[in-house]
């Protein structure tokens, strides 16, 4: 009987402990930072052509064909040095001590700040065309 309570009692410890075990930070480790840090690296120049576009799409030709492309080198560059960063000092903990993205997340700002990964350049759409049976 004492071993049938000892096992029970085992048993709801280790599942009150269950949630504590994979924290939200947990995502971000070295080998997602490696990852970032290649893609960042390697496909930084899609950033050109999508800032083109945005900049067209929000302020025109005359905007997209100066500004834009100023705007689109610069988050290149931009790119390619925080992808080096990540690839150099992917197991090291080194941003606020987690593995979380070096470049400013885009999501707080409508006109700034960057995704955590390239952009991804291709014929992709938001409509649905198939229809639901």
């Amino acid at each position: 009987m004492k071993a049938i309570l000892f096992f029970a009692t085992l048993l709801f410890a280790t599942t009150v402990f269950a949630d504590i075990q994979d924290p939200p930070s947990n995502d971000y480790g070295p080998t997602r930072k490696l990852g970032r840090g290649l893609s960042n690296f390697f496909l930084a120049p899609a950033e050109v052509p999508v800032t083109i576009a945005t900049i067209n799409t929000d302020e025109g030709n005359a905007a997209a064909a100066g500004y834009g492309v100023v705007r689109g080198l610069g988050r290149s560059g931009v790119r390619h040095i925080a992808g080096l960063v990540e690839i150099l000092l992917w197991p090291v903990p080194a941003w606020r001590d987690s593995y979380y993205p070096l470049l400013p997340s885009d999501i707080p700002w409508i006109h700034a700040g960057y995704s955590e990964f390239p952009p991804e350049l291709g014929n992709e759409t938001k409509y649905d065309y198939t229809r639901d049976y």
